[in-house]
């Protein structure tokens, strides 16, 4: 990706990171409406960030945004789940019973799960209105992102104790 790119990824997952809730003490101080407005900033970088290393055609871009956004729609809502999925840890991570793990751990495989059936859903749907070369570059630009995604949230959630 562009080096301008790569610092608008950062800015993007960090922005990403408390929209979500995985930074529970920052995210309890914005109100409701606040939040809103963070999400749809996020998602708006996003797509910039799409944007900029698509290098899309007019008539591309006519029939790929609209995939696109029906696909980060899905998408969303698995990150506000695994928002909901990396609370819970965090409430329970210092003194979790067996039970707990278990119900998170079988949270997070259910997630990765759905993730890869969402991609497999959508990629017939990208490759209808993109060439192929097109279709792999996008689905780098969401692999890149989300390992940025990973990387900050495996810093920042701790160990089972």
């Amino acid at each position: 990706m562009k080096e301008v790119s790569k610092r608008v990824l950062v800015a993007v997952f960090a922005a990403g990171l408390i929209a979500l809730g995985v930074i529970p003490a920052l995210a309890q101080d914005k109100p409701t409406e606040n939040m809103q407005v963070l999400i749809d900033k996020v998602k708006a970088d996003k797509k910039m960030l799409v944007a900029a290393n698509m290098d899309l055609t007019d008539s591309e871009a006519k029939k790929f945004w609209p995939v696109y956004e029906a696909y980060q729609k899905e998408l969303f809502l698995l990150r506000a789940r695994t928002g909901k999925l990396i609370k819970d840890y965090g409430e329970a991570y210092k003194d979790m019973s067996n039970e707990t793990a278990k119900r998170l751990l079988d949270e997070l495989l259910t997630i990765e799960s759905l993730g890869l059936k969402l991609r497999q859903h959508y990629l017939p749907k990208f490759r209808q209105v993109l060439p192929e070369k097109k279709v792999a570059r996008y689905f780098q630009i969401e692999n890149k992102i989300q390992a940025a995604l990973y990387y900050d949230l495996a810093l920042e959630i701790p160990l089972v104790q």
